[in-house]
């Protein structure tokens, strides 16, 4: 490993018709398997100005799925004016400075985290100040994140030693979390709710790494158990939700000199409707632009990703940093 490149850890019937089934409330756990290759839901991606519930979709304000450009001008400032090689102190340092990269999430996170780890190792134009630190951890959703005293920071300190960096070379995250269960409970009060405990975690991010200056954040892929296809939907809402309200200026997400969290951004919306309407994979997609989830990119409690579903996010996830006017500074060579 190179210097600098360091990453730490349907019944048959319907079947035979080609019939994607939309299993109903209620289903029980037993009918979570891979004949669940549609939710119905729309991605916000495709909702556009279409609503859900009352909300208008896309990924960001006034159902746009462009980031708008003042937001996209600060993150491209940040990144080439603070996300510098630094110093085990925090002080800049191009010559023998690191810029560390961590995850923070879920069991799904860690899993599809280190994936990217290794798949950007064969990135022939990473950035050889780049460390790439893995954070995230089985079990602890976002409730965990959330409390600041938990000892998911610990851990999380622990590993960037490990990786012979400091809290003070913390300068990007990616965050994927979710509650136990998928349960978010009504909406929109659930993703509202979700969203408040991602700003809780980003703050107490930004408050262990004070160099902490841009977070990309992502939702769940798709999940073929029917009882937690919405809460997984829904969690973009959350997401969508959060980067809203701080290009919209809400206080408890302020970013820059003075901020309590990082600028943040989607990174990137994973979220596809299955195999899409016809039910067969490379046929109609489950989102407009091609992308759809197998059941066989989920093992076998259809929720977590397998080899191929963790490969598949981490190159949308290496996709969106080599080339993201906000992250190319820093990220490519």
């Amino acid at each position: 490993m190179k210097p600098g490149r360091l990453g730490v850890y349907l019944t048959a019937a319907a079947t035979a018709l080609g019939v994607a089934l939309i299993p109903q409330p209620g289903a029980s756990a037993a009918q979570t398997d891979c004949t669940y290759t549609r939710s119905g839901l729309v991605p916000l991606n495709d909702l556009g100005t279409g609503t859900y519930k009352g909300l208008t979709g896309g990924l960001y304000p006034n159902g746009s799925n462009v980031r708008p450009t003042a937001h996209t001008n600060a993150g491209v400032n940040i990144a080439q004016n603070h996300v510098l090689p630094r110093n085990a102190s925090g002080q800049v340092d191009l010559v023998n400075g690191k810029v560390v990269l961590i995850s923070i999430g879920m069991s799904n996170t860690t899993q599809e985290f280190q994936k990217f780890i290794a798949t950007s190792q064969a990135y022939a134009n990473l950035n050889d100040k780049l460390v790439i630190v893995d954070g995230a951890q089985g079990g602890k959703d976002a409730s965990a994140w959330a409390n600041p005293a938990d000892t998911t920071w610990s851990v999380l300190s622990t590993r960037l030693s490990s990786a012979g960096v400091t809290p003070a070379q913390v300068q990007a995250v990616w965050l994927k979390e979710q509650y136990v269960g998928d349960n978010l409970g009504a909406f929109p009060q659930g993703a509202q709710n979700l969203r408040n405990s991602l700003a809780s975690i980003l703050r107490n991010a930004r408050t262990n790494y004070p160099n902490l200056a841009l977070g990309y954040v992502a939702s769940r892929i798709y999940t073929y158990n029917p009882l937690r296809s919405a809460g997984a939907y829904e969690q973009g809402w959350a997401v969508k939700k959060l980067i809203e309200d701080q290009i919209n200026g809400a206080s408890d997400l302020t970013y820059g000199a003075g901020g309590v969290a990082p600028w943040l951004s989607w990174g990137p919306y994973m979220w596809a409707d299955g195999l899409g309407a016809d039910g067969v994979a490379g046929g109609t997609p489950g989102r407009s632009d091609g992308l759809e989830w197998a059941c066989s990119d989920l093992v076998t409690d259809r929720v977590h990703p397998s080899a191929t579903g963790q490969q598949k996010v981490a190159n949308l996830l290496l996709n969106q940093l080599s080339t993201d006017p906000t992250s190319t500074p820093w990220f490519n060579k």
